[in-house]
């Protein structure tokens, strides 16, 4: 199977961690692309007709894709269990506030990076970091018993949405005032997988 990724995107790393944690990480190649939103890679758009990352090919059947579809994908192969049928809607609507923490930092970088300076809207740039702070509080008020439960990919996803804010969004100290959370973090991103994974 062959990985298609391209840079620190959290989204690539929920499934690295997730190759890790279920122990499929050697059975992987990874294969950097190019995921630019105006002149996305010929290789991605061919895994990919929407031109995003991660893409996963495999050699049984067609590529499939985003992050969680794949991440669902490897935790069937390995028959993981981050998918608990106990609590599966807990660990999904946790995966899906992760990736829309994601989805709004991402989008943060692209507005300053892509757009010419004289035409960065900052008021939106502000109405993606409301999304991502009403997540965090959400987090940290709502969410922590399921957190401070057994892994599953619920804690992945989050993990890495963390992660991602501190490499791209530090200067807007998403700890202030969410201590339980950012203790827990701090706990989590301390896992093997977690390390294996860290975007420099």
């Amino acid at each position: 199977m062959q990985l298609l990724r391209a840079g620190p995107s959290p989204f690539v790393r929920k499934v690295l961690v997730t190759l890790h944690e279920t122990g499929q990480f050697a059975d992987v190649e990874q294969v950097d692309v190019t995921a630019s939103p105006i002149e996305p890679d010929s290789k991605l758009i061919a895994a990919n007709p929407v031109g995003k990352i991660p893409a996963l090919i495999r050699a049984d059947g067609p590529t499939i894709y985003d992050s969680r579809v794949i991440c669902r994908f490897l935790d069937a192969r390995a028959d993981a269990g981050l998918y608990p049928e106990r609590r599966l809607w807990d660990t999904l609507t946790l995966e899906a506030t992760a990736d829309g923490i994601m989805d709004a930092a991402v989008l943060m970088v692209y507005e300053m990076r892509f757009r010419p300076e004289d035409k960065v809207h900052q008021p939106w740039v502000e109405g993606q970091w409301s999304k991502v702070s009403r997540a965090l509080d959400a987090l940290n008020t709502r969410w922590m018993s399921h957190l401070n439960g057994r892994m599953d990919m619920g804690h992945i996803a989050i993990g890495c949405a963390l992660g991602y804010l501190d490499f791209r969004h530090d200067a807007r100290s998403w700890r202030t005032g969410r201590d339980t959370l950012a203790a827990w973090y701090e706990t989590f991103s301390q896992r093997d997988s977690m390390v294996a994974t860290k975007p420099e």
